[in-house]
Formats: structure tokens, C-alpha cells, sequence
């Protein structure tokens, strides 16, 4: 077999692996759920997961957390819109922490001040 053909072949078998390994959500503790409340940073409305970034308040300092989301095609199913958050809208949000502890989860819902819930909140 030539050497193009050869690579050819491994290419097509091994560009699945990186989308699996992808979509994995082990770093996650989905056992548990926290409730953040805070001020919105940032929400990225994009693909293959959108993000909010989170200002929260413990006691005299702030920690910013990076909330991880589906694809806005499934935000969409739950009641998200792009506009749904803006920088500096107070919310609650309820993540699956990380499990090293880090500042940051998977986003399970959220409510907004108006008591908009969207998501499974």
C-alpha cells in the first residue's frame, strides 16, 4: 500500500477519537449541585458549548467562575436565548462542580431576578 493511501486510512480512523473524548463529562461531579449567585461576566453563545463566566461574592472578595453549557441548539430547547444573560445581571445558577475542586462546573440551570428559571433549575 503507498505511503498516501496508508495515512489516508489512519486519518479516517482516528479523527473520531478527539470528538469522543470531547463530550466527556468525568471532570464534573453530576452527583452534586451548587448554587451560585452572582453577577454575570460574560455569556459566549457559541458551538460546540456556550459559557458563562460568573462574579461571585464570598464575604469581601469576589471568585469568577467559567460555567460550561451545551450547544445553543439544546440551550434553545430549554428556554435560552442568546440575549437570556447579559454582563452584570445578577442570577442564580446551579452548576455540577468540578471535581478537583476548581471554580467552575456544568451548567444545570439558572434564575434570573425577574424568577425566570430556565433549564432544569
Amino acid at each position: 500500500m503507498k505511503r498516501p493511501l496508508k495515512l489516508a486510512l489512519a486519518a479516517m480512523v482516528l479523527a473520531p477519537l478527539p470528538a469522543l473524548a470531547h463530550h466527556s463529562y468525568s471532570m464534573f461531579d453530576m452527583t452534586k449541585t451548587l448554587a451560585l449567585k452572582g453577577s454575570v461576566v460574560r455569556f459566549k453563545w457559541q458551538n460546540p458549548h456556550s459559557w458563562i463566566e460568573l462574579d461571585v461574592p464570598v464575604g469581601s472578595a469576589t471568585e469568577r467562575w467559567a460555567i460550561e453549557a451545551t450547544a445553543p441548539a439544546n440551550l434553545a430547547q430549554e428556554g435560552w436565548k442568546r440575549t437570556s444573560l447579559k454582563p452584570g445581571d445578577n442570577v442564580t445558577i446551579k452548576i455540577h462542580p468540578l471535581r478537583d475542586g476548581s471554580k467552575g462546573g456544568a451548567l444545570a440551570g439558572a434564575q434570573l431576578v425577574d424568577g425566570t428559571r430556565l433549564g432544569q433549575f
